[in-house]
């Protein structure tokens, strides 16, 4: 699956998330997120060439998804394996800023 260009038009439930098998990258934020704008380049690096499902949700108050997630800061990105978080990292801007990410994934 490539990269999102643009969030997803229905927040998916937690326990669609959590039933995902595999590997997921997902990324939490707002189209109009300074932040979240800096942080695409390197993000659509990351999942072109790990070959990532990636899944861009729109958060904000009164989303539910987030919260579960704990999300505080745009964008946050929590990668998923079989439904479980193995890393995160809050506000990337460039590729180094993603290695937490990097030393998940298998080699």
């Amino acid at each position: 699956m490539p990269f999102m260009r643009d969030h997803v038009a229905a927040e998916p439930a937690r326990a669609e998330v959590d039933a995902q098998a595999g590997w997921l990258l997902l990324e939490f934020g707002t189209p109009w997120c300074g932040h979240c704008q800096a942080a695409q380049p390197a993000l659509q690096a990351f999942v072109d060439a790990h070959d990532l499902p990636h899944w861009k949700i729109e958060d904000g108050k009164g989303k539910p998804l987030g919260r579960s997630f704990q999300v505080k800061l745009w964008p946050t990105v929590i990668l998923l394996h079989d439904g479980k978080e193995v890393a995160r990292v809050v506000r990337p801007v460039a590729a180094a800023d993603l290695g937490t990410l990097q030393s998940a994934l298998p080699d």
